[in-house]
């Protein structure tokens, strides 16, 4: 299975979920709990994400940090479900940049415009 096929696969699911019955579904129940909540999450996952890294940099071992980098994507993902878009918004948006210098990037996007190559 290729890495976009998972992440295919994971959004389709989380498409699916979202209607579902949020005494039965995580992402069902994030979902009626609305933005705020899911968002709460999302920065919950991005401060144990960073935890992590600093763990890893100390001890060498990256399991943590893969764990904890897969639960903020997924809640990611779910963010991006609850605005209406999922991973291929993202994924073109990745592809636009590659092969544009990181500082030509940034530097179009503190000018306000971003660059079409």
């Amino acid at each position: 299975m290729t890495d976009t096929h998972i992440l295919h696969e994971l959004a389709q699911v989380l498409e699916q979920r979202k209607q579902g019955d949020p005494d039965s579904s995580y992402v069902a129940g994030l979902h009626q709990k609305g933005l705020n909540k899911i968002l709460e999450k999302v920065g919950e996952e991005v401060t144990e994400t960073l935890l992590a890294a600093k763990d890893a940099e100390q001890s060498g071992n990256n399991d943590d940090l893969v764990y904890e980098t897969a639960d903020l994507w997924f809640h990611s993902l779910i963010m991006l479900s609850h605005l209406g878009t999922g991973p291929d918004a993202v994924l073109n948006e990745l592809a636009r940049r590659f092969g544009l210098s990181g500082l030509d990037e940034k530097a179009a996007r503190s000018n306000g415009t971003k660059s079409s190559s």
